[in-house]
């Protein structure tokens, strides 16, 4: 559903648009987006993520689904503090990962200081986005990514 409303663009002149399906007012009639409209569980669908672990030998792989961000670092931390006793390869495979906050950055630092102490860590199959974010933040540069 569409409404008729005013916009004002940076040059001052006003005009006439259809609203689009993300412009929503907030509480106090500011405008936002649908995110501020979600449910919890939409929005915990937004923020999820999914972990995969393999192990093999000595070698634990971890495969990352979805969003590596504030709301789900803390669970991928808890997998990685119960997972790594024993550990001499640790392997992130982030294909499906799309999208890291710095938060999933600081856990990566954090388990790559760990892994240093006991054996190697890996990135495999980063994708365009991540690849990006560990090249800006200067994360490739210390990084085992293949």
């Amino acid at each position: 559903m569409t409404h008729d409303t005013m916009s004002a663009p940076r040059h001052g002149i006003i005009k006439n648009r259809k609203a689009k399906q993300t412009d929503r007012l907030r509480p106090g009639g500011r405008q936002g987006t649908a995110d501020d409209l979600r449910t919890p569980e939409e929005k915990k669908e937004v923020n999820a993520m999914t972990i995969t672990k393999t192990v093999r030998d000595n070698t634990l792989t971890v495969a990352l689904e979805g969003r590596l961000d504030t709301v789900t670092t803390p669970e991928l931390d808890a997998e990685l503090k119960n997972s790594l006793d024993g550990v001499e390869t640790l392997i992130f495979d982030l294909e499906k990962l799309k999208y890291m906050s710095s938060a999933g950055l600081r856990v990566l630092l954090l388990t790559q200081k760990r892994m240093m102490k006991q054996g190697q860590m890996k990135i495999i199959h980063v994708g365009e986005t991540i690849m990006e974010i560990f090249e800006v933040t200067g994360f490739s540069g210390f990084l085992t990514i293949e």
